[in-house]
């Protein structure tokens, strides 16, 4: 019997989310939850953050809000903006559901962005409604 999923599974409905969108697949190679060791830039990483629970009165699972973060890394800085702002167009007000975990809404809540490992990085936090 497969486990029902949760809201512990939202970053699955992010990366498809992603992969789907036509501008983001233009401007980057790959989508990687957590991390990578070697990858070619530009690239994608996705990560749960944090996750609040909300159980209803009745013990019963309610709606959970779980925070996601986006990195994005690029060779160049405005490479970067692009593509933290198809990250934004695509996952900003979105919508989806995978294998029954159902996204009611994403809404970008910080962003920050910098320089590691010879990569512009460009951070965005999403609070996601499961």
């Amino acid at each position: 019997m497969a486990l029902k999923k949760t809201s512990l599974s939202a970053g699955a409905v992010i990366r498809d989310i992603l992969l789907a969108n036509k501008e983001v697949k233009r401007r980057t190679n790959s989508v990687f939850p957590i991390v990578i060791d070697k990858a070619q830039l530009p690239y994608i990483l996705y990560r749960r953050a944090a996750l609040l629970h909300n159980p209803t009165k009745a013990g019963a699972p309610g709606a959970d809000t779980v925070s996601i973060e986006v990195v994005c890394y690029t060779a160049q800085y405005a490479e970067g903006v692009e593509l933290a702002e198809a990250v934004r167009a695509a996952l900003d007000y979105a919508h989806g559901e995978r294998e029954g975990v159902i996204m009611r809404g994403c809404t970008l809540v910080d962003s920050e962005e910098g320089y590691e490992d010879d990569a512009y990085v460009q951070q965005l936090v999403f609070q996601v409604k499961i």
